[in-house]
């Protein structure tokens, strides 16, 4: 150990979800380590798309949907707090998000899904309107012919999720905290009174270490006695050129940025670790937002990413605190934007506090044990 830095706290991944969980520690200042693996890492933070969403979430699991709407309630102090400590303004806009479907058969799929949704028992209820064509074309100008209707929630909304990650990198070097990047954890070994981490930076050391590398957990959770069920889950974005305001709202999967960019995503594949580009669910994607709006026809594609989402076996969010090895903590989810609220503000008081909320106990991983038959 001679020579190694000592910490109160290590998170190990810099992305948007130990971003996150750092800037609510950031009052630890220098006491608080974040290493990061740098560009070579499965960097899914900067392939998300934006959104801050409720709508449709929490089927199987009405603890999640609680949880998102948690933190949509809690994203407009985060992003005051986080202006405050970094001087840098996300674009927050929370008016409300659509959801659209292109023919009849979509539209009547989607409001079952929702209606089973809201349904299920101990469910957190939120209200919701299904709009038939000629609504929906009151909130969205130039709505094209192809559009049946769609579905409208008011707690939705979106941010720039490069100014987020920008800024939760600035407010914790404004805090003091100190930041490695380029340094891969490659062993994490636990004392009776700390975690020695070896990284390519050199050995560092913490009371406590935060697990957030996404992906890379697979690796690291069973160092220190957890389980990290993951697989990733490619998507898809183009973007194309800056264009004149024109979509009020987000879509679920097409949004305007506050510079004026448009996004076209939402993809959904399963294909190992693969991030190459795949020309025909780009032209898959493509085919829909000109339907939706023929408009876009004539915009130019400026580029097109790929990156992959950190999924588990039912798509939820695992967080637990390691039973071998106390002190050890694990975030794993794929909406990195979405519940940045609850991960500073929530999360991140209880990793200081030594012990993760009772309400979060439904997030374990011990969800995933299958019981043997006698």
């Amino acid at each position: 150990m001679a020579g190694g830095a000592q910490f109160d706290v290590a998170v190990i991944g810099g992305g948007l979800v130990g971003g996150a969980i750092a800037f609510g520690l950031r009052k630890l200042g220098a006491r608080l380590l974040v290493v990061d693996e740098g560009d070579r890492a499965l960097r899914a933070a900067r392939g998300n798309f934006g959104l801050v969403w409720v709508q449709g979430k929490g089927a199987g699991f009405p603890r999640y949907g609680a949880w998102t709407q948690r933190s949509r309630r809690e994203w407009p102090r985060f992003a005051a707090e986080l202006f405050d400590a970094s001087g840098i303004d996300v674009a927050l806009s929370q008016r409300g998000g659509i959801h659209v479907c292109l023919d009849a058969a979509e539209l009547r799929r989607r409001t079952d899904a929702l209606a089973a949704l809201v349904a299920q028992p101990g469910f957190e209820a939120y209200g919701y309107e299904v709009l038939d064509r000629a609504a929906l074309a009151r909130h969205l100008p130039g709505l094209g012919a192809d559009v049946a209707g769609g579905t409208w929630c008011p707690l939705d909304g979106h941010c720039n999720p490069l100014a987020l990650l920008y800024a939760l990198h600035m407010a914790l070097a404004r805090a003091g905290c100190v930041f490695r990047p380029g340094a891969p954890v490659l062993r994490i070994s636990a004392r009776s009174d700390r975690f020695d981490l070896t990284t390519a930076a050199g050995l560092l050391s913490a009371e406590r270490v935060v697990l957030a590398a996404g992906l890379g957990n697979l690796k690291l959770a069973p160092m220190v006695g957890l389980t990290a069920p993951l697989r990733p889950q490619k998507g898809q974005v183009l973007v194309l050129e800056r264009m004149r305001p024109f979509l009020p709202l987000p879509l679920s999967t097409l949004r305007q940025t506050d510079d004026g960019t448009v996004l076209v995503g939402d993809s959904q594949e399963e294909g190992g670790f693969d991030e190459s580009l795949g020309t025909p669910v780009l032209s898959a994607m493509a085919a829909r937002a000109v339907r939706a709006f023929p408009a876009l026809k004539s915009a130019h594609v400026n580029r097109a990413w790929a990156a992959l989402r950190v999924m588990s076996p039912d798509g939820f969010p695992i967080y637990e605190q390691s039973s071998t090895h106390p002190g050890a903590f694990i975030a794993n989810c794929h909406s990195g934007v979405t519940l940045a609220a609850v991960h500073a503000q929530v999360l991140a008081p209880g990793i200081a506090a030594g012990s993760l909320p009772p309400s979060l106990a439904p997030f374990s991983s011990r969800r995933f044990e299958v019981p043997q038959a006698a």
